[in-house]
């Protein structure tokens, strides 16, 4: 890789993560949501599109096994497999969260995420592109680049986790 390459591999992620720091009001915003559904009792139900299953299991990791010490363990499960639409509708409860994930529009995580919506539950969606599904917490990674998408959600559910943990650390705020 020449000094070029490396230059041109960091401008492309320059702006979406720019992007991730501007966003932080919605960020904060939806973990608080997040963090008062827990404290609610709610559980933390994550899905992805075919190219972000492995992070909807990440995400359930971070939650159900922190790696911070003091830091405890929340429930959270994903869906897997077709027909999560149906999945939701048998598990979930409506103080539940439902996180999508995916690198551009997807029509079997926004179906999911409709359904989702229509039991009562928080919607989150994490999503690459423009034009993410409507949901209570969109949070969006503007690049054409699936690997920097990739990136930027990484990023960006780790925050989620992190700030939950700040919210339910001060029940105060979660009534």
């Amino acid at each position: 890789m020449t000094a070029r390459d490396a230059s041109e591999a960091f401008d492309r992620r320059c702006a979406p993560a720019n992007a991730l720091a501007a966003d932080a009001d919605a960020i904060a915003a939806a973990c608080h949501a997040m963090a008062r559904r827990f404290h609610r009792g709610g559980r933390l139900i994550v899905f992805g599109a075919v190219g972000s299953m492995s992070d909807a299991a990440h995400v359930v990791v971070e939650f159900v096994h922190p790696v911070v010490v003091g830091k405890r363990a929340l429930p959270a499960f994903a869906l897997t497999g077709p027909r999560r639409p149906s999945q939701l509708e048998l598990l979930a409860e409506p103080a539940d969260i439902a996180l999508g994930i995916a690198g551009g529009p997807d029509d079997e995580v926004g179906e999911t995420l409709a359904a989702a919506g229509r039991l009562g539950l928080l919607t989150v969606a994490l999503f690459g592109g423009a034009h993410p599904p409507a949901v209570d917490h969109p949070l969006v990674v503007a690049s054409g680049d699936p690997l920097v998408v990739k990136e930027v959600q990484v990023t960006t559910y780790h925050v989620l986790w992190e700030l939950v943990h700040v919210f339910l650390d001060q029940p105060g705020l979660l009534s």
